[in-house]
């Protein structure tokens, strides 16, 4: 049973098809809300139901262009508080600017605070996210936050594409814990590439930690931006007897030279979940749908039932 008013869904315009399609699972209308320009560009929102003691969650990914959305995702929010909303959800499948989640030299922000300043700031009293770059900005909010995490549905995709005998790879140390989580649930092994960052957009490969001579690969990670790690890692698996490479990743933020990348990577087939819109993809890419995951885990909320058992 629920302390708040029947549910509604508000869809911001970052992902209206992944929006719809959560609506779909959960049987239930997109609320009448206009999210509009003025001619300068200023975002401009009219929510045209009465949604005052309602559990609204409001839809709406803060992927590219990232400061449109993120403005759009906080005016949202402030209308709702004003509109005395009994409770107001942020439903975010892509967190934005998560990689600045510390301070690791002189004179640089910390973003995933202040995107997490801004959005309490705004009105929100929940947040729903899924796949955080680190899980650490959960302790950014004073609110409820619910982490999901896509591994659910990555495994059910690659178990339909048959991979045998897999050999689960992180392409960096830090997705280490990620990647035995993966192991486990797949009863594999597992394999570290070791990298090393030069910047933000160049890595260099040191070595693989690990037996992957004339195994099935699946590389798993939280997101493809321009794809030069990734691909260099399986380039370094392959160089290393690998037989049959899969990349199953959940957020494809793909920008820069990541589709031409990935398209001449030595790379069978690439999974992602559909969080972020794709304009442009790959041949070899397969998008899978988180919309049944988070319809789930908002019935379950709105119920108040465990989100937990959604990954048991």
């Amino acid at each position: 049973m629920s302390f708040y008013g029947d549910i509604t869904l508000i869809s911001g315009t970052a992902h209206p098809e992944l929006s719809a399609s959560i609506a779909a699972e959960l049987n239930l209308p997109l609320a009448d809300a206009h999210v509009g320009r003025f001619p300068d560009k200023e975002i401009d929102i009219k929510v045209s139901e009465d949604i005052r003691g309602r559990d609204v969650y409001v839809l709406q990914p803060t992927c590219p262009p990232v400061n449109d959305n993120w403005a759009e995702l906080l005016l949202l929010l402030d209308t709702l508080r004003r509109a005395s909303a009994g409770r107001i959800t942020a439903v975010m499948p892509y967190y934005g600017y998560a990689r600045k989640d510390r301070k690791d030299e002189g004179r640089v922000p910390i973003s995933a605070k202040v995107v997490a300043n801004t959005l309490v700031g705004a009105g929100a009293q929940r947040i729903v996210t899924l796949d955080m770059h680190a899980a650490q900005i959960q302790g950014f909010f004073d609110i409820p936050v619910d982490h999901l995490y896509a591994r659910p549905v990555l495994l059910e995709a690659v178990g339909q594409l048959g991979v045998e005998n897999p050999v689960v790879v992180t392409p960096d140390v830090g997705g280490t814990k990620m990647a035995r989580a993966w192991a486990k649930r797949l009863s594999a092994d597992l394999a570290i590439v070791d990298k090393r960052r030069i910047s933000g957009s160049e890595t260099v490969i040191e070595n693989v930690i690990g037996d992957v001579q004339g195994r099935n690969c699946v590389i798993v990670d939280d997101m493809i931006s321009t794809g030069g790690s990734i691909t260099q890692a399986a380039e370094t698996l392959k160089r290393n007897g690998a037989a049959r490479i899969v990349i199953a990743v959940s957020h494809a933020v793909l920008c820069g030279p990541a589709v031409e990348r990935i398209e001449n990577a030595p790379v069978d087939t690439v999974l992602v979940t559909d969080t972020i819109p794709l304009k442009i993809k790959p041949s070899n890419m397969k998008v899978v749908s988180t919309a049944p995951l988070i319809a789930r885990a908002i019935k379950n909320i709105h119920e108040n039932n465990s989100i937990s058992r959604l990954f048991q």
